[in-house]
């Protein structure tokens, strides 16, 4: 196993050489140098889970869990996280497994169920939702890993699942490793705040901002430094870094972390778009563009058309399903440029003839929002400066607070 350790040690601390010379020179010079920055930015960041050599030593002689999913990969092979343990002699005895499943196609909202690994036979239990058996699961191991992609909004349940291993770990006296991944979106921090416990949810399950602009190991130190497991307990928590990576770094995901977000635009855009899901407005779930398009069944909305059907993890759960939707095409925009707005949101309800029925789910929206405050306010016919105004002291204390758990240089 040493041996092994120190190759992969001395692979994954290797530079990459990358050559931008094949790129469309039909592009700005701008996007262009900003596509170089991400290529080279994302070919020398080294994920947690790379660095075999920090944690394979902390598993000898124990048995092992892991909460993980198809983005819990290693290398630039992206070898699935699992089968490196197993090739390792690693004693692991189960996955948790988050929404979407293991290798990440269930769709969203959907029941995950206990079932085996069909390549390596191992033992996958559902935390999503919660699980009966958890408190045995997590008693039959000495150490647990937490290795998911996040995206950096509050509303994608990877955190929440976090939250609920390290309620597992604390509870049982049971020791915790994240692999700490770059968050896609770290150079934000924005949103409204989660303040009332009543708003509470798996899709606002902590008191942070909409846009939270924290990697999971900062997550984690932070649930740990505000006392947020039950009890007042505390989870005895290692963090495996990432390196050379800060909040300003740029970073494409290796691996979709779910069906709906195909690429980094869908997930620069998600936490603008996401609150759509509590309307019948089309995010574009069930064809090619996912959380890149806009619409609804009126030529009002745009000049833009598309057709949602039935795509692999977008069957269910699809707005408009065979109907033509009008409305905004977002795949011309420059991901990197961007961030949380609730402009496309004023704008559908500002063009609905009958605006009472664009909430078609507010209580829904209003545990997305972690707040009614958001939906009454548009209702109302705030401006987007008017409702940032109101969110900003809140925003500014959660800022202040998140700085004390910053693993990495701010983007600020």
């Amino acid at each position: 196993m040493k041996k092994t350790i120190g190759f992969l040690f001395t692979f994954v601390y290797s530079v990459v050489a990358v050559s931008c010379n094949t790129v469309s020179s039909n592009k700005p010079a701008a996007t262009i140098e900003r596509e170089a920055d991400t290529v080279r930015n994302s070919a020398t960041i080294i994920p947690g889970a790379d660095q075999l050599a920090i944690y394979l030593p902390l598993l000898e002689g124990k048995k092992v869990g892991l909460m993980g999913n198809q983005t819990s990969i290693v290398g630039e092979n992206k070898d699935h996280l699992v089968d490196v343990l197993l090739r390792e002699k690693v004693n692991l005895k189960f996955a948790f497994v988050p929404e979407h499943g293991f290798r990440g196609e269930v769709e969203r909202g959907e029941k995950v169920s206990n079932e085996v690994d069909a390549k390596t036979g191992l033992p996958l239990f559902t935390l999503y939702g919660g699980n009966e058996k958890q408190d045995s699961i997590v008693q039959s191991i000495d150490v647990m890993i937490f290795d998911l992609q996040d995206v950096g909004a509050r509303f994608y349940t990877y955190i929440t699942s976090l939250h609920r291993v390290m309620e597992l770990c604390a509870k049982h006296n049971k020791e915790l490793i994240v692999l700490d991944r770059p968050n896609p979106c770290g150079d934000q921090v924005d949103g409204p705040v989660r303040t009332d416990d009543k708003f509470q949810s798996n899709v606002s399950y902590h008191k942070i901002a909409m846009v939270h602009g924290v990697t999971i190991g900062e997550l984690a130190k932070m649930i740990n430094g505000e006392n947020w497991l039950s009890e007042g307990r505390q989870c005895a928590l290692t963090v495996v870094p990432i390196q050379r990576w800060d909040h300003k770094t740029m970073y494409e995901l290796p691996v979709i972390p779910s069906p709906s977000l195909p690429n980094y635009l869908s997930v620069r855009l998600y936490s603008s778009l996401c609150l759509f899901e509590a309307t019948d407005i089309s995010i574009g779930r069930g064809t090619d563009w996912p959380f890149q398009v806009l619409g609804f069944t009126d030529p009002l909305y745009g000049n833009f058309t598309f057709v949602p059907g039935e795509k692999s993890g977008m069957t269910k759960h699809v707005e408009g399903k065979g109907a033509t939707m009008y409305g905004l095409d977002l795949r011309i925009l420059d991901a990197h440029q961007q961030k949380f707005t609730l402009k496309y949101l004023l704008d559908f309800y500002h063009k609905m003839p009958d605006k009472s029925k664009f909430f078609t789910r507010p209580e829904f929206f209003d545990k997305l929002a972690g707040t009614d405050a958001l939906r009454l306010q548009i209702i109302a016919g705030k401006s987007e400066q008017e409702i940032r105004d109101s969110w900003k002291k809140e925003l500014d204390a959660y800022k202040k607070m998140r700085k004390k758990y910053l693993l990495y240089p701010d983007f600020e």
